[in-house]
């Protein structure tokens, strides 16, 4: 099978010592700091067959990913962008959607022929973040498409306990638009999973503010808006992406560059300032500044994005406001998945409008490639 392939070479910087969990796993804790020159391509791959509790999905949509574009961009010395947990060579690939093909020993629910999606975070269910209820933050941690092999490919094998069924999208939109919609509900499980469940939501009728248009933030807003946000302002340099948040449900969207943010938001909410805001823009330097200027008492930020910098904060404002930070990572637990597909069964949660480019396996790094330009929406790999 063809498969989508990265490769770097493990060449730490200068200054960086390895850990001893790096030097015996050969997986990098912070891939910006050891992973160089990466290169894409597109590989003959064996067809993985399913072990014992997993099942063989055919792959029919994978996205693209902020993470997948920061595997391919690097800073000036050539290491990737991405700071996260990381081994290569990988197949890439974590939205995905698949049928079920084949079924490994153990399975019982699950059956050939099942539409499904599937968690990204391959939590190992026993160590003590897992039993305490923490798989994002599992001890054992492996991550499809940043560890082990993922769904840029025709055949994926994964565990049948990370795999949600996307039945009841298909019968409300049909089968070709459901794989689109399931490609895309471990994004808005991250935006979910960031909001109500690290950020701990917001009562209806709250000021809800989104920095950054890329698909967790378009997913912010669909959410935020179907929670019952009285208004729902986002922010974007793109003027693609501005579009694509109004038509996520935005009540006002406005270019930082040329607007104001903190004038913005106090206008907006008569001087009471945002009771919620999610940092999705991965330039937390640049927000978080305007950020602690405009919280209302009680407020919330929930860092969504990913961005290897240190942000100077004036604790002085978040203690005066009773306001808190929140640190968000993965979409697992807490019924996450079986809720995102519900509101998108729903009807409260359509996220088909924000693709906007699609692709096929073999030209899929192109879009990767096109991804850097920050421009689209969703960019997608129909199998």
């Amino acid at each position: 099978m063809k498969g989508l392939v990265l490769h770097a070479d493990w060449k730490p910087k200068d200054g960086y010592t390895l850990t001893e969990f790096e030097k015996e796993t050969g997986k990098a804790i912070n891939g910006n700091s050891v992973w160089h020159n990466p290169r894409l391509s597109i590989e003959d791959l064996p067809e993985p067959s399913p072990q014992p509790g997993q099942v063989l999905l055919e792959i029919k949509a994978c996205g693209v990913c902020g993470s997948d574009m920061h595997f391919y961009e690097t800073d000036s010395d050539g290491y990737i962008l991405y700071p996260g947990l990381t081994k290569f060579p990988c197949v890439l690939g974590h939205e995905l959607s698949g049928r079920v093909v084949a079924l490994g020993e153990g399975v019982k629910d699950l059956k050939i022929g099942d539409m499904v999606c599937a968690e990204e975070m391959i939590w190992c269910g026993d160590c003590t973040p897992c039993r305490n209820g923490f798989p994002n933050q599992c001890s054992n941690l492996e991550e499809i498409g940043f560890t082990i092999d993922g769904a840029f490919a025709k055949y994926m094998a994964i565990g049948a306990r990370y795999c949600w069924k996307i039945d009841s999208i298909a019968e409300r939109y049909g089968e070709d638009s459901a794989w689109e919609m399931g490609a895309m509900v471990e994004p808005s499980c991250v935006a979910y999973n960031a909001i109500f469940e690290r950020g701990g939501g917001f009562r209806p009728g709250g000021y809800a503010v989104i920095f950054g248009a890329g698909p967790i933030g378009l997913a912010s807003i669909g959410l935020c808006k179907a929670a019952g946000a009285a208004k729902v302002l986002a922010f974007d340099i793109s003027p693609t992406r501005r579009e694509l948040a109004s038509k996520m449900g935005a009540d006002s969207v406005h270019d930082p560059s040329k607007e104001n943010p903190v004038d913005v938001i106090l206008g907006a909410t008569g001087g009471e300032g945002a009771d919620f805001m999610i940092e999705s823009a991965g330039v937390p330097a640049i927000t978080y500044p305007s950020m602690e200027k405009v919280l209302a008492v009680n407020a919330r930020i929930v860092q969504a994005s990913r961005a290897a910098e240190k942000v100077p904060i004036y604790l002085e404002n978040f203690q005066v406001r009773a306001a808190q930070i929140f640190g968000a990572q993965g979409h697992s637990g807490n019924g996450t998945f079986p809720n995102v597909i519900r509101l998108m069964a729903a009807g409260r949660l359509d996220m088909r409008q924000i693709v906007t480019s699609r692709y096929s396996l073999k030209n899929i790094s192109q879009g990767i490639a096109k991804g850097g330009d920050r421009t689209d929406g969703k960019i997608m790999a129909k199998m």
